[in-house]
């Protein structure tokens, strides 16, 4: 069932009304985040979203809101990925805590951005050429095979091209200054490390949007439900961050319990045409294998010591040498 034009607008709508509300209230001030506080928005953002099922079920029926479950709790799984990088970007740059809600902030709502890009693009591909949905579930069932040799030690902000183009061309200070992108000394405008910051989350954002949509389009292919899915995974991504950064090497089996999803999903796309699975198997699956993973991750770090990554440290001990003011 098409979705009215008039859902199409209040979706769309209420990602800058969603993103204000997080700008305005949830980390403002130029203060740390306290585990508490974040925990409270994660609370509320994840029992909007789960909300947004009965939406779907009492406008579109009980298949769509099955429908927006799956690719819901597919996106917000993968969206904890999302987290990782993060954590090992603002430990590279030494990106101050008061400084990494605002960072976040421009980091989810990028992901947003190029997550319609790209969920444009993949609507009109499949309506144009059903076989399009083969190359999604290879390209799916490749990316569950990557995931699961992951080590999950493969990223390195010092190699991604645009910080190496901002290190040579960009006139930069290695210093600090609150939020601000830019400054001005010496009668010279100048990028801080937020700069560099914001081009490297920019384009893992990319990366994530190519390796995502293709996993909810094999959940259901009506374009409402994969933008709704991905809006309500990611608006509470920020807040998730400060609760559980500390937790983030607890995780040790999620990426083999994303890559069975992903490899589950990308199998079932491959084999559309042969069989078509109700809405609650794949509801099932999802939120078995996925629940399994993390049950299993935290029983089997439980007597791990607490994690400690260099959030705050000083930027000269850990971040990489500034470019020379140009």
């Amino acid at each position: 069932m098409e979705p009215p034009i008039w859902a199409w607008i209040a979706l769309i709508l209420a990602v800058p009304v969603l993103a204000s509300i997080d700008l305005l209230v949830f980390g403002r001030g130029g203060k740390a985040v306290s585990v508490r506080t974040a925990a409270l928005w994660s609370a509320c953002w994840i029992a909007l979203g789960l909300s947004f099922a009965g939406i779907m079920g009492a406008t579109q029926g009980g298949t769509a809101a099955g429908e927006y479950l799956s690719g819901y709790l597919i996106e917000w799984s993968l969206s904890i990925d999302n987290l990782f990088v993060f954590a090992v970007i603002f430990t590279y740059f030494a990106v101050p805590v008061e400084v990494q809600p605002r960072v976040l902030l421009f980091g989810v709502l990028g992901a947003l951005v190029f997550r319609g890009i790209f969920i444009a693009i993949g609507a009109v591909a499949l309506g144009a050429a059903h076989w399009v949905i083969y190359i999604f579930g290879a390209f799916l069932v490749f990316t569950a095979y990557r995931l699961a040799r992951s080590t999950g030690d493969h990223v390195d902000p010092s190699r991604n091209k645009l910080l190496l183009l901002v290190n040579r061309f960009v006139p930069s200070t290695s210093e600090y200054h609150g939020n601000s992108v830019w400054v001005r000394e010496g009668g010279r405008k100048l990028a801080t490390p937020v700069f560099a910051v914001l081009l490297v989350v920019a384009s893992t954002d990319v990366v994530f949007a190519i390796d995502s949509i293709p996993a909810i389009f094999a959940v259901t292919d009506e374009a409402f439900i994969v933008l709704a899915a991905n809006v309500f995974a990611l608006m509470g991504l920020r807040a998730m961050y400060f609760v559980i950064v500390g937790m983030l090497t607890r995780f040790k089996y999620l990426n083999y319990g994303l890559a069975v999803v992903l490899g589950l999903v990308g199998t079932k796309m491959l084999l559309s045409d042969v069989y078509h699975p109700p809405v609650y198997i794949t509801l099932g699956a999802v939120v078995v294998v996925l629940g399994t993973s993390v049950l299993a991750s935290l029983w089997a770090t439980r007597n791990d010591p607490p994690a400690e990554l260099p959030l705050a440290h000083d930027p000269a001990e850990v971040a990489p040498p500034a470019p020379p003011v140009r």
